[in-house]
């Protein structure tokens, strides 16, 4: 075997090795893309027929009424009505009709514990059941605050004061007048999309 010869095998052998170590970090790593969690401030929950996704309460304290926000999926053929019970009896319901998802947000009814059970900042455990298949399970949900100025708008009325100055006394007396006011979303939560 020639010097060439012999260049063009430890040439071969070494990329052969590289190529096999760059492989063998792949087999003891595990891919994060195989995992599912949460990309969000909230959290997700399967229950029942039930998706629930990016599942949060925004309350200004332990001891204040705490607003649920997020997206629950319907998968069954039927209206399903998620109940959430939280700290100290507080309760609230969210219905969700059949193949259809319902998004807690500025649109739609506002899903109010009287309590939100923990500080902004921490996590609460509150039992979700829903009446299609009476699924029921304790999640840790966790608490914010106005902290983040997307969560602003999702205070409970009374818990702060509205981002616009005079919307607190005019948005009760006209309802259907406030487009994006939080006190105009009758029917929304209750109809879904489709």
């Amino acid at each position: 075997m020639n010097r060439a010869q012999r260049g063009k095998l430890a040439l071969t052998a070494a990329a052969l090795g590289v190529s096999l170590l760059t492989a063998g970090c792949g087999y003891i790593t595990p891919q994060q893309t195989s995992h599912q969690y949460s990309a969000s401030d909230g959290i997700r929950a399967d229950l029942g027929p039930l998706q629930l996704r990016n599942m949060l309460i925004v309350s200004e304290g332990e001891d204040k009424p705490g607003r649920l926000i997020g997206a629950v999926y319907n998968s069954s053929s039927k209206d399903v009505k998620l109940t959430v019970n939280g700290a100290k009896g507080s309760q609230t319901e969210v219905p969700v009709k059949a193949n259809s998802y319902t998004l807690l947000n500025k649109d739609s009814d506002e899903a109010i514990l009287s309590t939100s059970g923990g500080k902004p900042g921490s996590l609460v455990d509150v039992k979700i059941s829903e009446n299609g298949t009476n699924v029921a399970s304790t999640v840790k949900v966790p608490v914010l605050d106005a902290t983040l100025p997307e969560y602003k708008e999702y205070l409970p009325a009374g818990s702060s004061p509205s981002p616009s100055s005079s919307a607190g006394s005019t948005s009760s007396a006209s309802p259907s007048a406030g487009a994006g006011s939080s006190a105009s979303p009758t029917a929304s939560a209750t109809t879904g999309g489709h």
